[in-house]
């Protein structure tokens, strides 16, 4: 059938109007597509990869967070350089700028003979003429130079506590480099002997509030000796130095060696002192130690050029003069020695010639015994009123004939060696001298050995039985173990402990802080550490706990190789095991990786005990004043008792985070 006329013409015009709506919208959608594609690839180009780009129409709208205002601009702009810029829609946002974090405040304070000088940044809040006021104090009339910088931040918690510390300290300095930050203060200071240098250390804990954590690294110049000595012996004892001395570090190992070669166990103080007599002695020490070791008993004694060596009773006498024979050949040229064979000594007599001399603890001394004669008897006993005080003074000496022609002298060398003790016991006879006792100085051994090489001869027998006690030493000031691990924790704090890669080598890097714990623990004798090492959790792991029981090793080694007492010291590899930090994130692999030093043995038992009896303190006290609010019968609601801090299972922990594990 066929369409009236009209309706032809109405459906042709609806067949070319869809037509031309779908051949617009094609077109739309095409140029949609384009316009957004370009846009794209042009902010892509630019590196804004954080924009998204969408079409709506002719319009292209851009959404996405920009780092910054001009960074925003930029992106307008790119995206106006292909498309009509009024085609362009922002839809984006700034991110919001993050609050800086406060800047690292610390001052650097130097002293020395021109003056003190301030460097660094503290916060505006910080009372800037006070300090300046507490620095010119100190300096005692010395130029104060201001090089300080100011930020507008908040004053960090301690920061005032750390520089009213420091500026006490800078009084007692006069040649130093004080670095305070928030809590914490760090001296290098030069003393003018090793006396000056612990009453220093003393002092300087004795001041220290309990907000500042402290590291000291004082050092003071080698002491003069007079005369310089050495003496080794062997004996049913075993082997051991009565004294010992050095000019340089490698002169000092050399001759540790050669003792050690010789039988001596232990840690060996050698001190390293200005006086030697030639700059060979080291290797003639050296040699004369290897001597008595191939003779098998005895003694030898240096007082600077003169060298005496005593074999024990009993020696072969072919053996003695080889070994005598090979060491003159061996000495240097500038080196006198003097080789004694002992005869066997004649049975003693019953009552045979004695003196005595008994100091006691509290510093009263008793004599008794004999002397040559009236005039030895008053010198005797005014050298000791000299020496010791005449109040504990109990003289009972009597005069004898017949005594050796030196026996004065033997008697006043002994009283002098004895007045080097806190308390002790002198015995004089007729071949040997005998001075025993505790001191709470550390070079009486030395002194008392140059003292009777000096006095009564190489060829002279003696026995030096003396002990050096902390607790006798007026000056020691020596900090608790939980203080010595503060002082760890603080060296370690700012500088890593470093390996090389996968490796349980130690970092050239690295080096001063192991300097810095060795210093730390020379002031700490007895210390025990567990020297604990970790890795993260990459690996598998067999390899980490492998490689941080390894690292642990090397921390302890090297200390060992700084000549400081390491005998009760652990190393322990514990891998993987406890992190302290995510180990999903690179930061808290990073803090996984690390050394920490923890009291160990009695010391970590004692630390426990303290804090269980702070913690039962603290409970009873907020009881007691939970119950007094009770009683005052107040509207309020009782405050709920503080919980206890959970108790580490081994005691305090100094955390030095560890490199990169491979």
């Amino acid at each position: 059938m066929r369409l009236p006329p009209i309706a032809a013409v109405i459906s042709a015009f609806a067949l070319a109007g869809g037509v031309s709506v779908i051949a617009a919208r094609t077109a739309v959608a095409v140029v949609e597509d384009v316009s957004a594609s370009e846009v794209r690839a042009a902010l892509a180009a630019q590196g804004y990869d954080w924009a998204s780009v969408q079409a709506d129409g002719l319009q292209v709208v851009i959404e996405g967070a920009a780092p910054t205002e001009a960074i925003r601009f930029r992106a307008m702009s790119a995206a106006g350089g292909v498309v009509d810029a009024s085609r362009v829609i922002d839809n984006m946002r700034v991110v919001e700028a993050e609050t800086p974090p406060p800047p690292d405040f610390a001052v650097e304070i130097l002293r020395n003979d021109s003056g003190v000088s301030l460097i660094g940044l503290i916060p505006a809040g910080t009372d800037r003429a006070a300090l300046i006021a507490e620095m010119e104090r100190a300096a005692d009339g010395l130029p104060v130079t201001d090089l300080l910088d100011v930020a507008d931040h908040p004053v960090p918690e301690h920061w005032a506590s750390a520089l009213r510390y420091a500026g006490r300290a800078l009084q007692t300095l006069p040649h130093s480099k004080l670095s305070v930050r928030p809590g914490r203060v760090r001296v290098e200071a030069i003393s003018e002997s090793p006396e000056a240098q612990r009453k220093l250390e003393s002092e300087l804990a004795r001041l220290k509030p309990d907000t500042v954590r402290l590291a000291l690294r004082i050092s003071a110049p080698r002491p003069v000796i007079t005369p310089f000595t050495a003496r080794f012996v062997i004996d049913e004892d075993g082997a051991r130095f009565d004294a010992c001395s050095a000019d340089t570090a490698e002169a000092q190992a050399a001759i540790i060696a050669a003792a050690e070669a010789a039988g001596a166990k232990g840690e060996i103080d050698c001190i390293l002192g200005l006086g030697v007599p030639s700059d060979e002695w080291g290797e003639a020490v050296s040699r004369a130690i290897a001597a008595l070791a191939e003779i098998g008993g005895g003694s030898v004694t240096f007082s600077d050029a003169d060298v005496s060596l005593v074999a024990a009773q009993g020696t072969d006498a072919a053996a003695f003069d080889r070994a005598a024979a090979q060491l003159e050949t061996e000495l240097p040229d500038f080196f006198a020695l003097e080789a004694v064979l002992p005869e066997a000594p004649e049975a003693r007599p019953e009552g045979a010639p004695e003196f005595n001399a008994i100091l006691a603890e509290d510093g009263a001394l008793r004599l008794s015994g004999r002397l040559p004669d009236q005039l030895a008897s008053t010198t005797v006993e005014n050298f000791a009123r000299a020496r010791f005080g005449g109040d504990g003074l109990a003289v009972a000496t009597r005069v004898t004939d017949g005594l050796p022609g030196d026996w004065s002298v033997r008697v006043l060398t002994g009283l002098d060696a004895l007045s080097l003790l806190s308390e002790g016991r002198l015995a004089v006879g007729p071949d040997n001298v005998a001075v025993s006792g505790l001191t709470g100085r550390k070079s009486a051994a030395a002194d008392i050995a140059g003292l009777m090489a000096e006095k009564l001869g190489q060829g002279a027998k003696y026995d030096i039985d003396v002990s050096y006690r902390e607790e006798l030493d007026p000056i020691a000031g020596l900090p608790s173990p939980e203080e010595c691990l503060r002082q760890i924790a603080f060296v370690t704090a700012d500088t890593k402990i470093t390996f090389d890669a996968g490796s349980a080598s130690i970092t050239a890097e690295a080096r001063p802080v192991i300097d810095d714990i060795a210093e730390i623990v020379r002031r700490c004798p007895e210390l025990e550490i567990e020297v604990a090492g970790y890795t993260d959790s990459q690996g598998r792991d067999e390899m980490n706990l492998e490689l941080s029981q390894e690292r642990a090793d090397a921390v302890v080694e090297a200390l060992r190789r700084a000549r400081v007492p390491v005998a009760g010291f652990t190393a322990v590899g514990y891998g993987e095991a406890d992190p302290i930090a995510d180990n999903d994130t690179s930061a808290g692999r990073e803090a996984n990786r690390r050394i920490e030093f923890r009291l160990s043995g009695a010391q970590a038992a004692t630390e426990d005990e303290t804090e269980n009896k702070t913690e039962t303190e603290a409970a009873a006290e907020a009881d007691g004043e939970a119950d007094t609010e009770a009683e005052a019968e107040t509207d309020e609601d009782t405050a709920a008792a503080p919980q206890p801090m959970e108790k580490p299972g081994t005691g305090p922990r100094a955390r030095p985070s560890d490199e990169e594990d491979e």
